[in-house]
């Protein structure tokens, strides 16, 4: 069985057993380590409660993300291209009942034009999103949608990677997928608690627990290298939660040797025409979530943690220093969103953060964040094992900030405004100097951005 729910009970029944200060602090000690921890041990992190030993929870994990990632984080924006869905989740709106939205699927003409305004802000990554229906094409519209993404170029900018968040698939389903230049798929199981997740998802494909809880084994099997696994926090206990998340990553790891590249953490926020979203059953506080990543950052240390505009700014600040390494900014979650006057017409759910990308950038370099549009490992082939054998020792860290650096120069010449473009680079060489190791590789980096400087773009290591 892939969740043992029997151990897990039993894990969160012992865990006040373990509440000792000095046990904690052994915990966060070995976390320094960079190797991860046990269950127990994360277990025994989510039940701190004392103010100091958060605030050394929090100082563990930040410490713990900066030696593996740097002083960096990704930014990307996801591209809604269908809110059809053969699914009844009840706490989406885009579940198949709900008619009070309304129902689109963009055409490739209308993909083409939401993928131009996101490169004229200032985008190279995107999340293509779609609910778990087509139009009558098939899986067909969803590779035909891939291609036109990549296909759009304006005079500054293209699309250098694709995400995608689709319904699960076959192993020869994940197999086609593969050929169309992806580069994470994503899918989240939403609750691992079974009875929950039957309660809540009483029809539709998705209904099948087990069909989409094997879905990363068959995209493995189909030959995806990277791939993004999630919860929707506040379906179900939070601890429980983690847990059987920890267990599904044990056991990718154990089977594949690898495990997932990506962990999103989104919490469940309102969407129209559904009463669970308003009234979560297992509502998170505030303080709850922070811990919530942090633990995750020191248990799962080579994985990025992805945070989204349902969460508002002052927690999506808050969550930088935290452990999170990816965010998307400038969001819409309705097919056709960003060409729109007129949003959220069809939306998944509400967003938390409403602020255009360049309002988002000059957050992050106010904390002294480099905020990255890097793609560098996907074109070098620095993906799955090859990605993580890097990641685990901490040497990952010496290309994604130089890279972070060069396509935030990029930004900061294309798009930027002036008083942006101002502490921007005076923040690349700050990092410069206090970040980058070698001298052999600070001069590299300086001879690079010059390159950016007289025009050239797409530089990497």
């Amino acid at each position: 069985m892939l969740i043992n729910n029997s151990a897990i009970t039993s894990e969160i029944k012992r865990a006040h057993d373990k509440n000792d200060p000095s046990f904690i602090r052994e915990i966060f000690a070995k976390a320094r380590e960079l190797h991860g921890i046990g269950h127990d041990e994360a277990l025994a992190l989510l039940q701190v409660a004392t103010p100091e030993l958060m605030q050394e929870l929090f100082e563990t994990a930040r410490f713990v993300k900066n030696e593996i990632y740097g002083n960096r984080l990704v930014l990307f924006a996801p591209l809604y291209i269908s809110n059809l869905c053969g699914n009844e989740c009840l706490y989406c709106a885009f579940r198949r009942s709900n008619r009070a939205i309304v129902r689109k699927a963009l055409s490739q003409e209308e993909i083409a034009r939401e993928t131009e305004v996101l490169l004229n802000q200032g985008h190279k990554r995107v999340l293509l999103v779609a609910g778990e229906a087509y139009p009558k094409e098939g899986l067909e519209y969803v590779f035909r949608s891939i291609e036109t993404v990549y296909s759009v170029s304006t005079p500054r900018a293209s699309v250098r990677r694709v995400n995608v968040n689709i319904a699960p698939l076959t192993v020869d389903e994940f197999r086609e997928l593969g050929k169309h230049r992806i580069g994470t798929y994503q899918l989240f199981q939403e609750t691992y608690h079974r009875p929950t997740y039957a309660k809540l998802h009483t029809s539709g494909l998705k209904a099948n627990y087990d069909y989409r809880l094997e879905a990363m084994d068959r995209a493995f099997q189909g030959g995806l290298k990277d791939l993004g696994i999630g919860l929707l926090f506040g379906l179900y206990d939070w601890r429980y939660e983690i847990l059987a998340l920890l267990q599904h990553i044990a056991h990718l790891e154990k089977n594949f040797g690898v495990g997932p590249h990506t962990i999103s953490v989104p919490r469940l926020e309102p969407a129209v025409g559904s009463d669970i979203s308003t009234h979560p059953p297992y509502p998170i506080a505030d303080e709850d979530f922070r811990k919530i990543i942090a633990v995750l950052r020191i248990a799962v240390p080579y994985t990025g943690i992805i945070l989204s505009t349902r969460e508002s700014a002052a927690m999506r600040r808050d969550a930088f220093e935290l452990g999170v390494s990816q965010i998307s900014a400038g969001s819409r979650t309705n097919p056709g969103g960003y060409t729109e006057t007129v949003h959220e017409t069809g939306a998944q759910f509400s967003l938390g953060d409403t602020r255009p990308l360049m309002e988002v950038i000059k957050d992050i370099v106010a904390h002294e964040h480099i905020p990255s549009f890097c793609t560098g490992c996907y074109r070098l082939g620095r993906v799955g094992k090859d990605f993580m054998d890097m990641a685990k020792p901490g040497l990952i860290k010496q290309h994604c900030l130089p890279n972070a650096m060069f396509t935030f120069a990029e930004y900061l010449h294309d798009f930027a405004d002036a008083p942006l473009r101002q502490e921007g680079f005076a923040l690349i060489e700050r990092m410069i100097g206090r970040e980058v190791d070698s001298e052999e590789l600070k001069t590299i980096t300086r001879k690079n951005l010059d390159r950016i400087a007289s025009g050239e773009r797409d530089l990497y290591l």
